[in-house]
């Protein structure tokens, strides 16, 4: 496939070596869907938040005739993870990761890293050197795979972003939701990819993620609206002062002015 301009061809052999590696890794084949895929798609989807939480046959269609990175991982030639992501311009030409569903004996295993590292490369490949989506923060597992393994970071946080969703994760919860920009090619990214511990953060404001909110919704629902209410206090006031919300070696929260870019230190 020929580059688009402004992005190198090392970056893209190297980001097509990265995805390559970790589909072996997790023994999985990720491509383009195609037509005939398209009920698998959404059947994963549907798995994972629920009948009628996914988007119809002909909204994927057009999605994948268009070229957007409608993707499906198999495993022994059967679906066993899909993503769907779209292009967007607010701030900059961007891809927009919005949906991704591995089945539940596969999660755990790669096949959601190796499904984002190939959006990468498709990125890359056409020139579009920034990916985003959204997350729940008070996920801790979440936090920890987009910041620390992907390298991404939190640039905007949403409160109730989507309104009330009634799917089979959230149920009744409010979704709260942090942005988050992958910067493809930053050294960043490019250190997280090499398995680098990211750097010790200063700052001083933190959040501890030491339950799993999921099981707290469900075994005590006041008590995760309590957590959910004193979060979004949080996010606010440290986002709306210019602190941004990285991991503690703990995959705690901690609120620093450092720049995203910021190495570790020596040892």
């Amino acid at each position: 496939m020929s580059v688009e301009p402004g992005v190198s061809q090392q970056a893209v052999r190297q980001a097509e070596a990265a995805a390559d590696a970790a589909a072996e890794a997790a023994g999985v084949t990720v491509r383009q869907a195609e037509p005939r895929d398209l009920a698998a798609v959404i059947g994963l989807f549907e798995r994972t938040w629920g009948v009628g939480h996914s988007p119809d046959r002909s909204m994927l269609l057009a999605l994948d005739f268009a070229g957007n990175t409608v993707m499906v991982a198999t495993k022994a030639g059967k679906p066993v993870g899909a993503t769907l992501g779209f292009l967007g311009w607010t701030d900059g030409i961007h891809l927009h990761s919005h949906m991704a569903a591995v089945v539940p004996w596969q999660r755990g295993s790669g096949v959601g890293y190796a499904l984002k590292l190939f959006q990468r490369a498709l990125c890359l490949q056409h020139g579009v050197a920034d990916m985003r989506w959204t997350f729940d923060p008070l996920i801790r597992r979440n936090a920890h795979f987009n910041l620390v393994k992907l390298g991404a970071e939190v640039v905007r946080f949403l409160p109730d972003f989507y309104g009330r969703l009634d799917d089979v994760i959230t149920g009744s919860d409010r979704s709260d939701r942090f942005e988050v920009r992958w910067r493809l090619d930053s050294p960043r990214t490019l250190r997280a990819l090499a398995g680098e511990l990211p750097p010790v953060w200063s700052g001083s404001d933190s959040l501890s993620l030491d339950v799993d909110f999921e099981r707290l919704r469900a075994d005590d629902p006041a008590e995760a609206v309590r957590r959910r209410d004193e979060s979004r206090t949080l996010f606010q006031n440290n986002l709306s002062r210019g602190m941004r919300p990285e991991l503690t070696e703990n995959n705690d929260y901690i609120f620093t002015p450092d720049v995203p870019d910021r190495r570790p230190a020596p040892d």
